[in-house]
């Protein structure tokens, strides 16, 4: 799943570059695709953070 997140990330931060070249950084498609970006990327951090915190929850019950 985090395959899928890092394609739409780096499409839509592509976007976001482009937009604020051609259309200005505070153009409202820049913004937009600025939030859209953030929003990825809290998704992206929090599927990552439950990953880790399920490999450590196995590591310890490995442990005990």
């Amino acid at each position: 799943m985090s395959e899928s997140i890092l394609k739409k990330l780096e499409k839509t931060r592509e976007k976001m570059i482009r937009s604020g070249i051609e259309k200005g950084f505070s153009n409202v498609e820049t913004i937009r695709l600025s939030k859209k970006l953030d929003q990825l990327l809290n998704t992206y951090q929090l599927q990552n953070s439950n990953e880790i915190n399920e490999y450590s929850i196995n590591i310890d019950l490995i442990k005990h």
